[in-house]
């Protein structure tokens, strides 16, 4: 007794495949990564008095974006060398956007990480670069993160020109020296 093979599971899975190609070459154009080489995303976070800022607040600065948290160990680390790196450009030609996921004070965000004070934790490490807030974590989904400390070095021109994810010391002879080319234009 021979049983014949249903080819209707066949031509379901053939039709998701179809749909999903079609669903990506319809939105080609808003399909972007977020990587070196790209145009950053805007993005919209707060100040710490509640005031939006968005990524055309930096027009024509050079913008070391930085996603961070208070409960992160590798963000403590590397925030006295972003520290050094601000004191050595000026602010007319670059900034950095040092934008916290923390969740409120007293309360979890979606990982089960306690929320923070970012304003203290900054002041602790005397920071003078500006604090930005995003409880929502939603810059983490704008810029495809996968953990914090997460740091885009963006242009002029709104190009990402370096993506380092984990710690690093912005202070180095590499970093000072790419940060220097890009504010000069080169």
């Amino acid at each position: 007794m021979s049983r014949k093979a249903s080819k209707a599971p066949y031509a379901v899975a053939l039709l998701v495949v179809a749909g999903v190609v079609a669903l990506a070459w319809l939105n080609r154009n808003r399909i972007q990564p977020v990587v070196a080489g790209f145009d950053a995303p805007d993005f919209q976070v707060t100040d710490v008095s509640g005031e939006p800022v968005t990524l055309d607040d930096y027009d024509d600065k050079v913008v070391l974006l930085n996603i961070w948290a208070t409960w992160c160990a590798p963000c403590r680390a590397e925030m006295p060398s972003m520290e050094r790196l601000y004191r050595q450009f000026s602010p007319e030609d670059f900034e950095i956007a040092a934008v916290s996921v923390d969740a409120a004070r007293g309360q979890v965000d979606r990982s089960g990480n306690p929320g923070g004070d970012p304003v203290a934790f900054a002041d602790s490490l005397g920071l003078t670069f500006p604090v930005l807030l995003d409880p929502s974590g939603r810059i983490r989904r704008t810029y495809a993160t996968t953990g914090v400390p997460e740091s885009f070095l963006i242009g002029r021109d709104g190009v990402i020109y370096k993506h380092y994810a984990g710690e690093t010391r912005w202070d180095s002879e590499s970093n000072v020296e790419l940060v220097r080319r890009l504010v000069e234009g080169g």
